[in-house]
């Protein structure tokens, strides 16, 4: 009996560890956490049954080969991080030769972060165009009280850290819409840029964008050079929408004409939408009352609900 009870603690301690919530990042990913889990469970329950250890060889499988994968964490090497405001981080990861993640726009990837024990996972959106070779780069903010960020915070050059992927992102086509209306919140900037980069890269491409960012203050404005850049081509308008600045003229004169103080609001939307050169399709991506609020202006000021598409 003995013999047995020694076997049961050996199987216990091989059992698949029933996710918590904090390691769902809820973003609708396919297979889910909590798919790769009871996979996992089907499989112990069939090597116990057969008390053979060997079937489970293959579950703790964590590639090495930076292929990024959905079901299974990859290891990637950061080689570079860059601050761009007090919280909020840039970090550059290392492709293998000359390789690409290969996400099509706005698809995000799923970090997994280990913090004093527990297992966090979290999604971002890359900022770099799928088809960037040797790297990829994400946009981070970091949380007071965040325990993702506590342990992103921890990051340096070098540090190996897992991701999988990857999920989501907007189906985008060429010219299907005659103008896309990009509402972004802070890092909601993030899976615009993939989008906006495609748009500029296609000369075929004549898609007019209106981008409006919205932030608290200008020193909270990301990639400001980046953004400069792509207002220079003729089909794309950025706004920003500053709700902690107290006035236009602080800022540089080039940000007064195209730059709202205030917040994002039903009439500011509607004055956005009168000002888009065709009836635009809408992309959100926020915190959820962010885009819950969006959502409602959109209603409001009569943009169907199929005419938009939340990250």
């Amino acid at each position: 009996l003995q013999t047995m009870s020694g076997n049961e603690d050996d199987w216990l301690a091989l059992k698949p560890q029933e996710p918590s919530p904090s390691q769902c990042c809820g973003s609708g990913c396919k297979p889910c956490i909590y798919d790769v889990y009871e996979k996992e469970l089907a499989q112990w329950e069939r090597a116990k049954a057969k008390q053979d250890k060997s079937l489970l060889m293959e579950k703790k499988e964590q590639s090495n080969n930076s292929e990024l994968n959905p079901d299974t964490f990859t290891a990637f090497s950061i080689s570079s991080v860059e601050q761009l405001t007090e919280d909020t981080y840039q970090y550059k990861f290392e492709l293998p030769g000359n390789s690409s993640l290969r996400l099509s726009l706005g698809q995000h990837i799923v970090l997994r972060g280990m913090v004093n024990g527990l297992e966090v996972q979290r999604a971002y959106t890359p900022i770099s165009p799928g088809t960037a070779e040797g790297y990829f780069e994400v946009l981070m903010k970091c949380y007071e009280a965040g325990l993702m960020s506590q342990y992103i915070k921890t990051w340096k050059k070098g540090d190996v850290v897992f991701w999988r992927g990857p999920f989501g992102g907007f189906p985008y086509q060429p010219n299907k819409h005659g103008e896309l209306l990009m509402l972004a919140s802070g890092t909601g900037l993030a899976p615009m840029l993939p989008i906006l980069q495609s748009i500029t890269d296609d000369e075929e491409d004549e898609t007019f964008v209106t981008l409006v960012g919205c932030f608290r203050t200008f020193d909270k404005i990301y990639l400001k050079p980046v953004l400069q850049d792509l207002a220079r081509y003729w089909n794309i308008r950025i706004f920003y929408v500053l709700s902690q600045e107290t006035s236009l003229e602080k800022l540089p004169w080039s940000y007064q004409e195209n730059t709202y103080i205030g917040r994002l609001n039903e009439d500011l939307m509607k004055t956005i939408i009168n000002s888009c050169r065709r009836r635009p399709f809408v992309l959100i991506c926020g915190s959820s009352a962010f885009n819950e609020d969006m959502s409602r202006y959109l209603k409001a000021v009569g943009i169907e609900e199929d005419s938009w598409f939340v990250f």
